[in-house]
């Protein structure tokens, strides 16, 4: 490799190395959703030769589409879930990268390479499981385009760091989400339990008694548990329950 081919290697590598950075900032503030959206708009934008993206998610032997730049790409995947046949389905099942260079003429996928080709234009393809599961569910990245062989080599390494640093922004932001999720559920769980011991102290009921008083007032307000907990431990007081002081009487007895 001459000096002129080794600068122009450094500065891809360079570039490359630029962009991702810039792309994991950008995923880090998003949620598992948001992020999927992220990938699939970050494909178009930074692999050369594609035309549009998708994300899609393979859950209970069902395939579907989660994310996507545009609705050719949504109807490139339908055609996929419909024949039970495409790059992206086998991709995720395969735990492989597929990058046909002419859907007309794959042998692999005859009748998806027909449709996809002579319905949408769409002629050549890079397809890549992600590196997570969420649950149940396995996602995969497609990128679509619409020229033959599109995707060289530099491509098909651009689409797997995205599909990689994508898999993991959306780990990430899933664990994120469980955390805050639980986080939440602590403090509720705290509220709930403060404002038991006070109808305990002050109506000297038991505990499942306490409990049985802030549900009943939780479904009379049409309010969230939660909610009522909080206002019982700032203020000692339940809200009314809907009743006579018997129905009160009868859930303390």
């Amino acid at each position: 490799m001459g000096d002129d081919e080794r600068r122009q290697a450094d500065d891809e590598l360079r570039e490359i190395a630029e962009s991702f950075a810039q792309l994991g900032s950008e995923l880090e503030s998003n949620g598992p959703e948001a992020t999927l959206d992220a990938v699939a708009r970050m494909a178009v934008e930074r692999v050369p030769g594609a035309r549009c993206a998708s994300i899609t998610s393979y859950e209970h032997g069902r395939f579907r589409t989660v994310a996507s730049t545009d609705d050719l790409a949504r109807r490139a995947d339908a055609i996929q879930y419909a024949l039970g046949s495409g790059p992206c389905l086998d991709a995720i099942v395969d735990d492989a990268l597929y990058r046909p260079k002419d859907l007309r003429h794959d042998d692999r996928w005859p009748e998806y390479g027909a449709r996809v080709s002579g319905e949408l234009g769409l002629l050549s393809m890079l397809s890549y499981r992600l590196g997570h599961e969420s649950g149940d569910a396995i996602d995969g990245l497609n990128i679509y385009a619409d020229q033959v062989a599109a995707f060289d080599e530099r491509a098909e390494l651009v689409g797997l760091m995205l599909a990689t640093h994508g898999a993991l922004a959306v780990a990430l932001a899933a664990n994120r989400l469980q955390v805050e999720n639980l986080q939440k559920a602590l403090v509720s769980n705290r509220e709930i339990g403060v404002a038991m011991g006070v109808l305990m102290t002050r109506h000297h009921v038991t505990r499942d008694q306490a409990f049985g008083l802030l549900r009943m007032a939780s479904q009379n307000a049409n309010r969230k548990l939660h909610e009522v907990a909080l206002q019982v431990a700032d203020t000692g007081a339940l809200p009314p329950i809907a009743g006579d002081r018997r129905q009160r009487e009868d859930v303390a007895d």
